[in-house]
């Protein structure tokens, strides 16, 4: 349990590390507001987003996992998979499930609230991939644990999934600078940031767009991929059309956020529309 520990934490410390240095020799935008700002309140929620789960269910994830193999939980232990095929299973499907995970915050009123954190950001860089409400954190957390037992995912899998997870995750949401060329090879494998930054777009068909944090595959086989923004990457608007005061977005302002914001119209039933006028103020 220790040893996974270790592993989590060094990898998420070598990927944000990484990024936020690529980001400052390679940049993709220039910033439109101030990054110290930013990069207070996005690790200040993930800061406090690991505190809650360590209170409430420290390594939830790899115990269930366990619970699951010791007591033959799942179709990979009902139907006997060997390991190797297993893992892969295992891995796959919990990705698939965070898809479909993300898919619902965006169609569901309730859960679109708590994810207007995450998307209310007025950039996007590694640390937007940090800034996650604690509820949602949790409820992600519920449907890791379901899919956990239902697929009956192995610690090895289970391991392997957090460690790409986080790390494409803080990947995809990095303001990087990489070539056309190579990012249309790699969105063939794995979520880039050109094709992630669209759904940060302020224009609701394309904020509904691109849900996948780690394979790229699940938007194309669901029908919710869109290959660029209209406006182009560095002529796009990122965030949210009614949250655009930076003063309104500090870290206690986005922990009542779910509570007292305005949720807009970016609903998933909605998502032909194009966004309100942006305000300047809220």
């Amino acid at each position: 349990m220790h040893d996974e520990t270790y592993i989590r934490l060094g990898s998420f410390f070598g990927v944000l590390v990484i990024m936020a240095l690529w980001e400052v020799v390679s940049p993709k935008r220039s910033l439109t507001v101030s990054k110290v700002g930013r990069w207070v309140n996005n690790l200040g929620i993930i800061f406090i987003d690991n505190i809650v789960v360590y209170l409430l269910a420290p390594a939830a994830a790899v115990v269930i996992a366990l619970k699951a193999q010791q007591n033959g939980w799942g179709f990979l232990y009902y139907f006997h998979v060997p390991k190797v095929p297993a893992v892969i299973i295992g891995v796959l499907f919990l990705d698939m499930m965070i898809y479909l995970q993300h898919l619902m915050f965006h169609a569901v009123p309730l859960l679109w609230r708590l994810h207007m954190v995450h998307h209310a950001d007025l950039d996007i860089d590694v640390s937007t991939a940090l800034r996650f409400h604690p509820i949602e954190i949790l409820l992600s957390l519920i449907v890791k644990i379901a899919g956990i037992v239902v697929i009956g995912a192995s610690v090895e899998a289970v391991l392997i999934f957090e460690l790409l997870l986080n790390g494409t995750a803080m990947f995809n949401h990095g303001n990087v600078n990489i070539p056309e060329k190579l990012d249309r090879v790699l969105r063939l494998f794995v979520v880039t940031p050109d094709m992630h930054r669209v759904h940060h777009s302020v224009i609701i068909r394309e904020t509904n767009s691109n849900f996948g944090f780690n394979f790229p595959w699940w938007d194309r086989i669901f029908g919710t991929y869109r290959a660029q923004p209209a406006a182009g990457h560095t002529g796009m608007t990122i965030g949210l059309t009614q949250f655009r005061n930076p003063e309104k977005l500090t870290l206690l302002h986005l922990l009542i956020l779910p509570f007292t914001g305005d949720p807009g119209y970016y609903s998933i039933d909605k998502s032909g529309m194009e966004p309100v006028k942006i305000k300047t103020k809220r």
